[in-house]
């Protein structure tokens, strides 16, 4: 049997009991980071033969898991912190065990996207996780387009060098809209801190953070069912310049700026 567990995103004592008890009755045990593991592993002593199953060779490890499932070992994957899959490894290997037929299941525990979403107290009777954004400028306002109209909160994660980049990037496709960064879960540092998109966040940069952003307002999405030069008219009636007015409407429908520049011409 092969066992997804989720294990704590800092404080080590986050851990079910029946997941301490799968991981103690594992034959082996596959980790993102056997280093990282060995922390949380020492700390129950758990002794258990571990095996790298990180992005790089997600697939060669799948086929190893599947090895030791079928030899009748108990079989446990986890990541550095959280649940297996989620952002991190183990989706691949998910997808060869229903195609090879093995039967899986999954240890629920800790997650830093959901933990946070209870920390920013933003809207979460409905919810996107988008997860890591693409590394270059181009890609990321590209990705983000495709979320722009949801009209619920947004999560991503990101890293401490990336966080600045991240937030001008959502400021330049979604506009100004609020947001809470999240980060240091269940650590002594832990903490959420309120911002808008374009003041950006303050201070310097550290640890893994979960970004929380505001969904489209219902406005938002309204306009785009206005005429080319409704929409540019509304946002120069609101104070808009015309050109700028022309950039924010052309962004709103996922259009260039000289093809709507045209219906502003005669304004």
């Amino acid at each position: 049997m092969v066992y997804f567990v989720a294990t704590p995103i800092g404080n080590l004592k986050d851990i079910s009991l029946r997941a301490l008890e799968i991981l103690h009755e594992s034959d082996v045990i596959f980790c993102e980071d056997t280093r990282h593991s060995l922390k949380l592993l020492n700390f129950y002593d758990i002794k258990k033969p571990l095996k790298s199953c990180h992005k790089f060779n997600e697939r060669e490890a799948a086929r190893k898991i599947i090895d030791e499932a079928r030899a009748g070992k108990t079989v446990a994957v986890i990541s550095d912190a959280g649940m297996p899959v989620v952002s991190d490894p183990g989706n691949i290997v998910c997808a060869e065990l229903k195609r090879e037929k093995i039967e899986y299941s999954v240890i629920p525990g800790a997650n830093a996207f959901l933990s946070a979403l209870v920390l920013s107290a933003m809207p979460a009777e409905r919810f996107a996780f988008i997860g890591f954004l693409p590394e270059k400028a181009g890609e990321k306002k590209q990705f983000l387009e495709k979320y722009k109209n949801l009209d619920m909160t947004l999560c991503f994660h990101s890293a401490p060098q990336d966080v600045e980049r991240d937030i001008c990037a959502m400021y330049s496709v979604f506009g100004d809209r609020k947001a809470c960064a999240v980060r240091e879960i269940t650590k002594i540092h832990e903490e959420a801190v309120e911002f808008s998109l374009s003041e950006g966040l303050s201070g310097e940069k550290r640890g893994e953070y979960v970004l929380l952003v505001a969904g489209a307002e219902e406005s938002e999405n309204e306009l785009v069912k206005l005429s080319e030069k409704e929409h540019i008219l509304r946002y120069m009636q609101g104070g808009m310049e015309k050109m700028d007015a022309v950039k924010q409407a052309a962004k709103d429908r996922g259009i260039s700026k000289s093809e709507m520049y045209k219906f502003s011409i005669d304004l």
